[in-house]
């Protein structure tokens, strides 16, 4: 069996900085960032976590070629580091290696901030390495009180706004679940979205304590009723499509590839041209669509 080369040199070297060379040209603007606030307050207060990727650019002048850190290395020449912690790449592929990493989603994010807290980081050191104020870091470790397992594990590789928790801990589990299955099919996990779900939520499905929480001013309780079963009505109307997606899809992939045969025959067009012209200028549209 064939074995997989190491990307990397296994062990880290410090580098001068002025001997790597950046990739590519960062605008003027990069250093007013929220990104860059946030990495400068984490280098400055815990030092380089990740350290720059770079690859041997000519071995006579020392000089090497900078693949990925871009940021990093202007937070530490503006900080005044003379030296920076570098991964030596074995190849000289010149892609950002971050393009290939997935972002922390708010509940990775919410672990991650709970376990360095639980092993006694001090949440001001934290909020000032994440460069959040305290009352941030204190949301973040209660943000999934009241948050069923199940709707967790849902959501837990997802990106979306913490504020979706807001709702969410307002409903009883079995339509917390729901309203998640909800916004997922519908591929919308905003918190406007959660909040018009729990506004259309029966009481009966609510926190106790929350049985208001779904009354808005203006709206009378035959108002409320019925956007309830309106909304109910929306929910089933949408799993019929969601199951039915597939084969519809299937079924249009299919009759948009005998269109356009049917239309690359040069008689059949002309005849369309002289007698259906409205026929076919919309089978030429259905022919153009290129998402379904």
């Amino acid at each position: 069996m064939s074995k997989v080369p190491v990307g990397f040199d296994l062990e880290t070297l410090m580098i001068p900085i002025k001997q790597i060379l950046p990739s590519r040209r960062m605008p003027s603007s990069v250093m007013t960032t929220r990104k860059y606030q946030q990495i400068k307050a984490s280098i400055q207060e815990v030092g380089l976590i990740e350290p720059l990727s770079i690859a041997v650019s000519d071995a006579k002048t020392g000089h090497y070629i900078l693949l990925d850190g871009h940021v990093r290395r202007l937070v530490l020449q503006e900080l005044g580091h003379e030296q920076a912690v570098c991964l030596i790449s074995t190849d000289d592929e010149s892609y950002t290696y971050n393009s290939r990493v997935n972002r922390l989603s708010p509940i990775q994010e919410h672990r991650m901030i709970k376990r360095a807290v639980d092993r006694g980081v001090d949440p001001e050191r934290l909020a000032r390495a994440l460069n959040l104020d305290t009352n941030s870091i204190v949301k973040k470790l209660t943000m999934l009180h009241g948050i069923c397992p199940e709707a967790i594990e849902l959501l837990k590789s997802r990106q979306f706004s913490s504020q979706v928790f807001s709702a969410l801990r307002k409903m009883k589990p079995t339509r917390q679940l729901e309203c998640i299955d909800l916004m997922i099919s519908a591929n919308n996990i905003t918190a406007k979205y959660a909040e018009s779900i729990l506004v259309a939520t029966p009481e009966s499905m609510l926190v106790q304590g929350n049985r208001k929480a779904n009354q808005r001013k203006g709206l009378s309780s035959e108002q409320m009723a019925k956007m309830e079963m309106e909304m109910s009505n929306l929910e089933v109307q949408f799993k019929i499509a969601e199951q039915s997606y597939g084969d519809d899809s299937l079924d249009f992939v299919v009759a948009k590839g005998y269109l356009t045969r049917l239309l690359s025959n040069s008689s059949v067009t002309r005849y369309l041209k002289q007698h259906q012209q409205e026929i076919l200028t919309e089978l030429e549209n259905i022919v153009q669509v290129t998402s379904y």
